[in-house]
């Protein structure tokens, strides 16, 4: 029986590294991208949009809905036969500003595309493994290191060279990143309050995380091992990835 596994998350560097993990193992996976609905800077132009992995079976989702996120499940499971693997990456966008400029329709953006979207999918896969009986549902999230983007960028010198509202250090109303670190803690203790109560269900739930930047590919492969393995032993906790050291 083909596997059938299932992406969703951010349009972002490690999407693809897990988008290409996952063609190493079957010919076609289910791929829900949230699309980043921030307005850009003015001068910035148009981001275009990641190409598809082959193999990659892209699904249309509005975060925002409670009834898209049962649909969504519907049709991945319609398009695989089944899901045995679902597996979701918090990699949210970043959006340097100062808490008056952030507008109304972004904070709903954010609210809607990167923290109730996920509360709606995964209580979805929840409910779609429990009447399988099986299956697993992973959650990976990248850290984020004090001063530094999940880039392994300095967030002060981000802000100093591409943010367009020309902050400064030692600014009082230096922009800051509402987004990211919002969306990445609703995500990460939401994930917490999944794995320490699944217990008693009977697929594995488990969680992913890194502080190591510029590694995606590396992380990726890492955790679809840890995925196949399909051990007990690993669900109902977290597991961080760290990038082996070599000593002469």
């Amino acid at each position: 029986m083909t596997r059938g596994i299932l992406i969703a998350g951010n349009e972002s560097s490690l999407f693809s590294a897990a988008a290409v993990e996952a063609v190493k193992r079957v010919e076609s996976f289910a791929s829900i991208h949230i699309p980043n609905r921030f307005p850009l800077p003015e001068g910035k132009g148009v981001i275009a949009p990641a190409a598809e992995t082959p193999g990659a079976i892209p699904l249309s989702w509005n975060p925002a809905s409670p009834i898209a996120a049962r649909t969504v499940v519907l049709a991945a499971e319609n398009r695989l036969t089944q899901i045995n693997d679902a597996i979701l990456i918090c990699s949210p966008p970043t959006v340097f500003k100062t808490a008056e400029i952030l507008t109304p329709e972004e904070i709903e953006i954010l609210v809607n595309d990167h923290i109730k979207g996920w509360f709606y999918l995964i209580r979805e896969l929840v409910l779609y493994f429990r009447r399988r009986g099986e299956g697993s549902l992973s959650l990976a999230v990248p850290e984020v290191i004090s001063g530094r983007d999940t880039a392994g960028t300095n967030i002060l010198d981000t802000i100093r060279g591409i943010n367009p509202w020309g902050a400064h250090g030692g600014n009082k109303n230096t922009p800051t990143d509402f987004v990211g670190p919002s969306a990445s803690a609703s995500f990460r203790a939401f994930a917490q309050g999944i794995l320490a109560s699944q217990a008693s269900e009977p697929f594995q739930v488990m969680g992913f995380t890194t502080a190591e930047a510029g590694n995606e590919g590396d992380f990726a492969a890492w955790f679809f091992k840890i995925i196949d393995e399909g051990s007990g032993k690993n669900s109902g906790r977290w597991h961080k990835y760290t990038k082996p050291k070599f000593f002469r």
